[in-house]
């Protein structure tokens, strides 16, 4: 009897685990930012969100934006995949950074006015692409 399972619903362990990281940085979604926060109950900032997502699936980032730009390994923008970091380039001195999580679209904690939400993947200009599950 031939094989039903079709090699397009077979995905890389990598892959697999960045669609895990999205769908569960995307349940924080309405989470309050709180400047230095890492709390992902009472409050985060972009990095802090990032920090703790990746926490919880064993992989320990610093919380800063800046720094997490030398994480895990670069990928090319083509071939960002869901559960990448999108490293943004600084305004007046600050950086910021969110979760990929496909279609073009970023999760991330933006500012005190909008909490942890989802945004164009490319709303602003694009420092690099960081690849952290391996």
């Amino acid at each position: 009897k031939p094989s039903t399972t079709s090699s397009s619903s077979q995905t890389t362990s990598t892959e697999a685990k960045g669609e895990e990281v999205a769908k569960y940085a995307l349940r924080f979604k309405g989470l309050a930012y709180k400047w230095g926060g890492e709390s992902l109950t009472s409050g985060v900032d972009c990095s802090g969100f990032t920090m703790k997502i990746y926490e919880h699936f064993g992989y320990s980032l610093p919380h800063s934006s800046t720094a997490q730009r030398y994480s895990g390994t670069a990928v090319s923008w083509a071939n960002k995949q869901p559960g990448d970091l999108i490293c943004y380039e600084m305004i007046n001195g600050v950086g910021h950074v969110g979760i990929y999580i496909g279609n073009n679209q970023v999760v991330h904690a933006g500012s005190t006015s909008t909490g942890v939400h989802v945004s164009a993947a490319n709303y602003r200009a694009v420092n690099c692409v960081r690849r952290i599950v391996r």
